[in-house]
């Protein structure tokens, strides 16, 4: 929950790929248990329903391009850009509810991997500590830029 005086957790933008970086902004996402329709990814290592959709916040982009690096919505490979999610303070468990009825559940932190040195070899070295995470689908639907998100926090214990 957020408190009332503040902004909800938002989708800034739904973006896919047939493979590899960047991913494209499209205006409505339809997701099932493998990730989002459409979407495709060059390593079969990331094709796993526990990695089905990538977050990634917007205040972090927006850091890394202060520093210099030719980044937005997208770029990072991320299915979903978010605002004020603050993915970094997730834990496994922790259900995402979305305004237009999906519904994920946070499962992990994602890790930098070496596609990022298309954008800069030094990304994947500054980007340790915020480079978002993945979920996997509990309840399947449509995302879209601007459906607000409700975190509820699962048992995993919080430090």
């Amino acid at each position: 929950m957020f408190p009332m005086s503040e902004t909800p957790p938002t989708v800034i933008s739904v973006n896919i790929a047939s493979g590899g970086i960047p991913k494209l902004p499209v205006e409505i996402g339809r997701v099932t248990v493998d990730g989002l329709a459409g979407d495709a990814h060059d390593h079969d290592k990331h094709n796993s329903p526990i990695q089905a959709i990538s977050l990634f916040d917007l205040a972090d982009l927006d850091d890394l391009r202060d520093e210099g690096f030719d980044v937005g919505p997208g770029a990072l490979g991320e299915n979903l850009t978010v605002r004020g999610l603050d993915i970094e303070a997730l834990r496994p468990g922790d259900r995402l509810s979305l305004s237009g009825g999906l519904e994920l559940e946070y499962t992990k932190v994602r890790k930098p991997c070496f596609v990022l040195d298309a954008i800069d070899p030094e990304l994947k070295k500054v980007i340790v500590g915020r480079c978002g995470g993945y979920a996997k689908v509990i309840t399947p639907g449509e995302v879209r830029a601007g459906d607000t998100i409700n975190v509820e926090h699962g048992t995993a214990q919080r430090v």
